[in-house]
């Protein structure tokens, strides 16, 4: 077998002997209790944004949703894999939280902006990126690159938002008072988080949040 998939398996080794055997019976609880996380958490599928690890949060606190450049398509197919998560955290586990959160340096978005015809031979990746355009074609071109890239990012999660109560599930929960929408921005460099402020329509640093920070 030999490689990553050995290295792999040899740290499931690992997390059995050392996290698992320290934490066996919250673990059981969680195994047996079923599961009550506290948000829907939408993110991108990069492999340098590991939602449980920037929150610090333990096994069962985050439902994770993660696909290329975290998004969330307007309703149209019940059957897509993202509406089956948001109906399911929703519904059946009534999460009070759905958190959106993109990262600066997003590949999907810089594909977005710099054009998608050279995606046209990954038929997927590129009706799926697509759904970036409007977000990408709405940020000043006349931005200096990087900074053009860091609001597509941004305008990219607003939209996502925008799209989430396009799900009767969620326009539902709202309306009742059950669920808050968040919209976040990691930044790989400094670990940080954004947040989206809806009164000022922009993202503020969340340690402007906490109180104390």
């Amino acid at each position: 077998m030999g490689g990553m998939i050995e290295t792999l398996l040899r740290g499931n080794r690992k997390f059995r002997g050392e996290y698992a055997a320290d934490e066996r019976d919250f673990l059981e609880r969680l195994a047996s209790g079923g599961q009550s996380p506290d948000a829907l958490y939408i993110g991108c599928s990069d492999s340098r944004v590991v939602p449980e690890l920037l929150t610090s949060s333990s096994p069962g606190e985050l439902f994770v949703l993660r696909n290329i450049a975290n998004l969330v398509p307007v309703f149209n197919d019940p059957d897509s894999s993202v509406g089956a998560a948001i109906e399911y955290a929703v519904v059946h586990l009534h999460v009070p939280h759905i958190i959106v959160c993109g990262h600066y340096g997003c590949g999907g978005v810089k594909a977005a902006l710099e054009g998608l015809d050279k995606e046209r031979g990954l038929p997927s990746l590129f009706e799926w990126l697509s759904e970036v355009r409007a977000a990408a074609e709405n940020v000043d071109p006349a931005l200096e690159p990087e900074t053009r890239w860091r609001r597509a990012v941004e305008e990219s999660v607003v939209f996502q938002l925008g799209n989430l109560p396009t799900y009767p599930a969620v326009a539902s929960a709202l309306a009742a008072g059950k669920l808050r929408l968040h919209g976040w921005v990691y930044d790989l460099h400094t670990c940080s988080l954004s947040v989206y402020d809806v009164n000022k329509h922009a993202f503020v640093p969340a340690s402007a949040l906490i109180p104390g920070a």
